[in-house]
Order: structure tokens, then sequence, then C-alpha cells
């Protein structure tokens, strides 16, 4: 199967094109620079002309706009790649009845229900990030009849900057660090998350998906453990609440998912987030040194 990931170069993007190769044929595309066809997905000429010259047999969409503070200082970017991006995309997939699978967000959630979300909740999102991810699940849904609308959450990998990544470098340069004590998510490896994608486009069972590592914590929780996990624990990580922390945008208080679609069709579940970090501290400081 030739599987054109749009956004290979982004951190996802790369894990997916290494969970394809060796069983597919991995094709990427990129915005600019790197390697891989050059496409901007808010350009609806271009995106009809990379479907129909690759070919593909499936899709994976997974570039995004993901800056939730510049989604609501910039609404009109946020909707025009969030939204018109898989608009396009899906518009062409639809025409060649080529398969699709859209990396969306817990974000489509307000985060009130106060136990995990599942695939039959109703999105409600608080910010223009949340909304603009929702209306590219409306999109896809409308145009496409085969589709993969799969929420994560909390994304942490080696392929680019993400949250632990940050604390690793924040501790060894400051006395003392300061985290969001009162927001609860799904922490969700790359590597883990790539490899359900791929499983997924091998299905027959289109739809909705949630996918994240099992188990829950706060950010100050994912903090403590990040650095607990490199030696670092002797700096403190204060915990503060969600009004102490200096951004324009409202975010859900527990957006945690459960993969309860995969859960259903017999999928292995997801490790724990503890474990997938372990994981992701022993190859960040293999690669420093």
């Amino acid at each position: 199967m030739r599987v054109l990931v749009i956004g290979a170069g982004g951190m996802l993007g790369k894990d997916t094109m290494q969970a394809l190769s060796g069983r597919h044929t991995p094709l990427s595309a990129v915005y600019t620079g790197g390697e891989g066809y050059q496409c901007d997905i808010t350009d609806t000429r271009a995106v009809q002309t990379m479907i129909r010259e690759l070919g593909p047999d499936a899709v994976v969409l997974s570039a995004a706009y993901t800056d939730v503070d510049g989604c609501e200082s910039d609404p009109e970017k946020a909707y025009r790649v969030n939204a018109l991006g898989p608009w396009n995309v899906a518009s062409a997939c639809a025409a060649e009845d080529i398969p699709l699978a859209y990396i969306s967000s817990d974000f489509v959630f307000d985060g009130e229900k106060g136990e995990p979300y599942t695939e039959w909740d109703a999105p409600n999102p608080l910010g223009h990030y949340g909304r603009s991810k929702w209306m590219g699940e409306r999109h896809i849904a409308a145009l496409c009849h085969r589709y993969f609308i799969i929420r994560t959450a909390w994304l942490f990998g080696t392929g680019g900057k993400c949250f632990p990544r940050t604390i690793l470098r924040a501790a060894r340069t400051r006395p003392e660090l300061k985290v969001v004590c009162d927001q609860t998510g799904s922490p969700t490896y790359t590597p883990d998350l790539a490899k359900v994608i791929v499983h997924l486009l091998e299905t027959p069972l289109y739809g909705i998906y949630h996918a994240a590592n099992a188990g829950q914590c706060s950010w100050h929780e994912f903090a403590c453990k990040t650095l607990e996990m490199a030696g670092l624990q002797a700096v403190p990580v204060r915990p503060i609440p969600s009004s102490e922390w200096p951004t324009p945008t409202r975010r859900p208080a527990c957006s945690v998912l459960r993969s309860f679609h995969l859960e259903l069709t017999g999928h292995p579940p997801f490790r724990p987030w503890e474990a997938a970090l372990a994981d992701f501290v022993r190859a960040v400081l293999k690669e420093e040194g």
C-alpha cells in the first residue's frame, strides 16, 4: 500500500513514516523544506494536483497549526490551516475514493465531563484551536465515506518540540520550575500513536477513534515524572493553577481520552504513558550524549 503522509516533517509525521516503512510504501508531503512533495494544504488546486500525481492508496493528514495560543491571536490562520486544509484534502481524497486518516485533538472537548471522553461524546470546543480541529473533522465526515478521525492528546516524541523535552531543558537552566496542576490529560507517545495509525489503515472499520497512551496525569505530574526518570528530581517543580499561567487560551480542565473503539475492535491496549515516557527520556539522554 502506498501511503501519503501530509505533514511528514512533523514530530508525528516522522514516526508515521517510520512505522510505515518495511510494511508499506510511505510517500511524504511537507509544507516547505525537507524531503517530500512540497504542498500547501490551504491551496485547493495544489492539493488536488498532489493527490492526482502521487496516486496514493491512502492518506494520513497530520499537518496542522498546533500553536494553541497562536490560534487564539490569529483565528483566521487557525481556520485556514485546520479547517480549510482538511476540507481540501478530504475533497481530493473523496474524488479518488482514497481512505483518509485525519489526526484530531482532545481540544474538541470542553473538559467538563469529569471522566474520560469516548468517541460517542459530543464535541464542545472552548477556543479557536479546538473549533478549527472540529471543523476539520466535520468536513472530512461530510465529504469522505472512507475516513478515520483519530483524536489524540498531549503528544510527545523525539522528532520535535514537546512538553517533556522543554521540561528537561528548563531544569538544566532554572533553579525552579512552575507547572500547571489543574489540567488533566492523556500523554501520548508519537511512535505508539503511529503504530495505531498504520493498524487502522489496514482495517475496513472506518469512523472516529480515540488514541492515547493509558492513564492520565496533570501537567505538573507529567513534569515531575519526566525529571524523576532523567535523574533531575532535585529541581523543584512548583504546582500552580491555570490562572497563574499567562495564556490567552481557555483550555479544557480534564480532556482525558478513552480509546473505546480500539477496545471494542480487539486492538491491544496502549501501554501506560509512564512506560512510553521512560523510552522517550532514554532516547533524549542518549541523543544528548
